[in-house]
């Protein structure tokens, strides 16, 4: 195969990340919790028995700072050691009893020992499969004289487990590995590779039966993860593995998403640690994979035209570059030889141009000839570029007429809209469908039949988890006295607002229109901008029927200008007050603009601004105006409803004593944007005793970093010395600011946080938050609940009956209120699970809660209740939803920020706004993200 030297040199991307430094002890923390949090509850006796009122008071001039005495230098904890979570404080009582069933199989433990060997490969191997095939052909060999018969379960790295000891405690091996790729024997490439076992530990299962039983609170990891490896080894054998989870074409047909990709279904696995004992966790997932196409088909479809005919453009090159850099091929021109190579580069010339030297000489050849002589193979498609494949100082041209796509790769790159909505079609399955599927995956596996269960003493029960749930009741809502409707019970999660008012209906004077619709009609926008004014108003608005100015028309990819010229018309004709509120008619697919124009109006105008899809304008429906009327009333500071229970001072350990809400998130870039920062983002509540008003704050922080690095930080500043701030602090003056009164109380619902990462993100975060109030007053240590919110788990809760309608609702999803906190919950922690909202389509997935820390000692009712009842304040529907509304907007508050990097590349609307530069608050090489204006900041994330 012809190749060439390559001369560039490799692209490098360094992220420099400032070292962590310790600067906590919790356990100093928890033993000083009683004595910091008695300061807090004597000044909490005076709200004591208050019933009316707006929450005014002295409180303390939280602006007025003093610091002295308090170590402000935040920085990571020293460890986790001796700190436990929160144990379960008993269980729920409240709600109706009933009985659902969980994706969850009982496993019993094994009664052998677990030992774990380390494993040495030599020459070392980065791929797990190569790994795997390595020790396969080991234990196939010598299974029967040197391994004793036994029968282990290799991790694909460095761990091998056996049930009962080995032989021997080291011994090495010579394994010959013979590379299938090439179907020939003449191709069969032997490789040779050491391999030495030795003996590491023995895994602990008493601890396990300890730990289980209660007995013990730390979870032995070591021996839940020989278990897991041990299920997890025969599907590692008979399907490609992605992380967790394990996917086949011959589970379910693949369904065609477009552009040269498929569907591939597959199931999630995982051993839990439950109440009930140990359990196996099965769950359907689908994701993206290349659809193993003749690469020539592939191009045509992701560049969709006929490429047979004429050659490719500098951007088609660029977009088949990009589409298939890093991709395995197998050539097809050489009979039964399916050699694969890995595409590394795209030729910026025709193959008939393609020319290389195949001596010392220098003596050249073209490709087209090298084929013909060398495989007989007559290149067709010559005007089309050749692939490069290898590495940097030795590429070899490979013609795309003589590849085909190897199956089983998984796309990772960014899917377009048409393919989400092909992929949600398939993986959008009705519950009693995915309890079939389930099931019928877990007879699939045979795990009675699995000789390594087997081989562990593991059994595996093959029925659904049967648990007791309780259906908590639906809060009452209070809305405006001049309604026919004062006060509304939802019904199944939802409601609507006939015949109410917003209980504080906002004001909107000053208002203009953009159209960036080419297909809307000026006269067709002003009647639509009118209908909303309109409902509006007979939701409880005051809002002008008129715009300031006539509606402006304009393009998009002139969305600055435009919205300049507007801003500067209206105040003009304002005579110098300021326009209030933007609405602005969009293209149904309008690619960067929704991203620029937020941008542009949040944090370089300072405007609110309501977007509007075209579809809408056109077909104009009650519901719809009647939703956006909600976002316009939030984001112009008012408030659709309120909990009764809030208004008369009744909810557990938030009415008693000023109670400040916050939720939490960081999002992270998509995989293969390497150099893109992440974005957290804090929201705290600002209306005590109602808690439905939220003000937000965002930050940019290092390349996929979980912990939070600006709720608390300190600089030094030339002219005042050290200084305090983040984004903790700045929220609780926010709240005095707005309620007359200082945080008593903190319950922090923090987002988007991995099991494993539980600990580090507690000590850290709680730490930060502990060193924000100290900052405000050395004594000010309010008692804080810290609870996390997960949704990406993998538990699915059904009907125990899905022919019984009244425990089921309209799309056959368990009712909202559904909460469950035994048996497959965690043994002694604190946590449940919550499906607080109404499914709509596919099946419901409940959100986890896990309190972690909690000085306000709810108990378990007190906490499910709460977290309830807010998921029915969520602004900007009149639904229940699935995720507690603080820990909502947050998540919309750090997905809203990307949109504030500036553009600099063109090609993609979210990886385009993350490049990396030095420079931040925070100590990381990653660029600020834009200051919002305060007049949009605290209700961005209700747009």
């Amino acid at each position: 195969m012809p190749h060439r030297q390559m001369k560039d040199a490799p692209e490098r991307h360094v992220v420099s990340k400032k070292p962590l430094q310790n600067s906590m002890n919790l356990h100093k923390s928890t033993s000083q919790k009683l004595q910091k949090c008695e300061v807090s509850m004597q000044e909490a006796k005076k709200f004591v028995g208050r019933k009316k009122g707006n929450g005014k008071g002295k409180g303390a001039q939280l602006e007025k700072v003093a610091v002295t005495e308090v170590d402000l230098d935040v920085g990571f904890p020293i460890s986790s050691k001796g700190v436990k979570f929160h144990q379960r404080p008993g269980y729920g009582q409240a709600g109706t009893k009933c009985i659902v069933k969980a994706n969850h199989f009982l496993a019993e433990l094994p009664d052998k020992d677990l030992i774990q060997y380390d494993v040495t490969i030599t020459p070392e191997v980065t791929s797990r499969s190569t790994n795997r095939a390595i020790i396969s052909q080991l234990v196939k060999l010598y299974r029967e004289t040197d391994l004793g018969m036994r029968l282990p379960a290799y991790d694909g790295r460095k761990s091998l487990y056996t049930a009962g000891m080995l032989p021997f405690s080291s011994k090495e091996f010579h394994i010959e590995l013979i590379d299938e790729g090439d179907g020939t024997e003449t191709g069969k490439r032997k490789r040779e590779f050491k391999v030495v076992i030795k003996f590491v530990a023995r895994a602990d299962l008493y601890h396990l039966h300890q730990f289980l039983s209660g007995k013990r609170f730390d979870a032995p990891q070591e021996a839940l993860q020989v278990l897991d490896i041990v299920l997890r080894e025969l599907s590692s054998q008979r399907y490609v593995s992605i992380g967790r989870s394990f996917y086949s074409p011959n589970i379910r047909k693949p369904q065609r998403l477009g552009d040269g990709l498929q569907s591939w279904c597959g199931f999630y696995q995982s051993i839990r640690p439950t109440q009930m004992g140990l359990s196996l966790n099965i769950d359907m997932s689908s994701t993206a994979f290349i659809e193993p196409l003749p690469v020539i088909e592939f191009v045509g479809q992701i560049l969709g035209k006929d490429v047979l005919s004429r050659p490719l453009s500098d951007a088609d090159r660029v977009k088949v570059k990009k589409a298939l850099r890093g991709v395995k091929v197998e050539v097809t021109h050489r009979a039964n030889v399916r050699r694969k190579y890995r595409i590394s580069g795209l030729t910026s010339q025709p193959t008939r141009e393609l020319i290389f030297p195949v001596d010392e000489q220098m003596n050249m050849k073209s490709v087209v000839e090298y084929f013909k002589e060398m495989y007989g193979f007559t290149i067709q498609y010559s005007h089309l570029p050749c692939f490069q494949v290898g590495n940097q100082k030795k590429a070899n041209y490979l013609p795309m007429e003589a590849c085909k796509i190897v199956e089983g790769q998984r796309y990772t790159k960014r899917l377009n809209e048409k393919q989400i909505t092909s992929l949600l079609k398939v993986t959008c399955q009705r519950p009693r469908e995915q309890e079939m599927d389930i099931l019928q995956t877990f007879y699939q596996n045979q795990y009675d039949q699995d000789p390594y269960a087997k081989e562990f003493g593991i059994n595996i029960s093959d029925k659904l988890a049967s648990v007791e749930a309780r259906i908590l009741p639906a809060p009452w809502l209070k809305y405006h006295d001049t309604g026919k409707e004062k006060d509304c019970l939802p019904q199944v999660g939802q409601w609507n607002m006939m015949n109410k008012k917003m209980i504080n209906g906002s004001t909107v004077s000053y208002w203009a229109c953009i159209n960036f619709s080419r297909s809307v009609q000026e006269s067709t926008a002003l009647a639509f901008c009118q209908e909303l004014a309109q409902m509006c108003q007979v939701s409880g608005m005051e809002f002008s029927r008129e715009p300031v100015i006539p509606v402006y028309s304009a393009r998009p990819d002139q969305v600055e200008k435009a919205l300049k010229y507007v801003c500067n018309a209206a105040v003009n004709k304002l005579k110098g007050k300021e326009l209030e509120l933007l609405l602005a008619i969009l293209p149904d697919n309008n690619g960067s603009l929704y991203g620029d124009l937020k941008r542009i109006c949040e944090t370089g105008l300072g405007l609110i601004s309501q977007c509007c899809l075209t579809k809408h304008v056109f077909r104009i429906t009650k519901p719809y105006l009647a939703n956006v009327a909600l976002k316009i009333n939030v984001k112009m500071g008012g408030r659709n409803t309120v909990l009764v229970d809030a208004l008369s001072w009744r909810i557990p350990l938030v009415s008693d004593i000023p109670t400040i809400i916050f939720g939490a998130d960081v999002t992270h870039p998509e995989t293969g944007e390497d150099s893109s920062p992440s974005i957290a983002a804090v929201v705290a509540s600002q209306d005590w005793p109602e808690v439905t008003k939220y003000a937000g704050l965002v930050c940019a922080q290092a390349h996929r970093q979980e912990l939070i690095q600006d709720l608390f930080k300190t600089w030094h500043d030339p002219q005042r010395g050290t200084v305090t701030g983040g984004m903790i602090r700045e929220l609780l003056i926010s709240f005095r600011k707005a309620t007359g009164q200082k945080p008593l109380r903190i319950i922090f619902y923090r987002d988007g946080v991995s099991e494993g990462q539980f600990y580090q993100v507690l000590l850290y975060e709680l730490d930060a938050i502990r060193k924000a109030c100290a900052s405000l007053e050395p004594n000010y240590q309010p008692p804080v609940t810290f609870v996390i919110v997960q949704k990406r788990h993998h538990t699915r809760l059904f009907a125990n009956n899905h022919k019984d309608r009244s425990s089921t609702d309209k799309s056959g999803n368990i009712l909202p209120g559904t909460v469950v906190d035994s048996k497959i919950c965690h043994p002694t922690e604190f946590d449940f699970y919550l499906c607080s909202h109404a499914g709509v389509q596919g099946t419901s997935r409940p959100a986890h809660y896990h309190v972690l820390w909690d000085e306000n000692n709810f108990t378990a009712d007190e906490m499910q209740s709460l977290t309830n009842n807010l998921c029915y304040t969520y602004a900007r529907c009149t639904r229940s939803v699935s995720v507690v509304p603080p820990a909502y907007y947050a998540h919309l508050a750090a997905f809203r920020a990307r949109f504030y990097m500036e553009p600099e590349v063109a090609d993609n609307p979210i990886s385009r706004n993350t490049r990396s530069t030095n420079g931040t608050s925070n100590g990381s090489c990653v660029k600020q993200l834009p200051a919002v204006k305060d007049k949009v900041k605290r209700v961005m994330f209700y747009c």
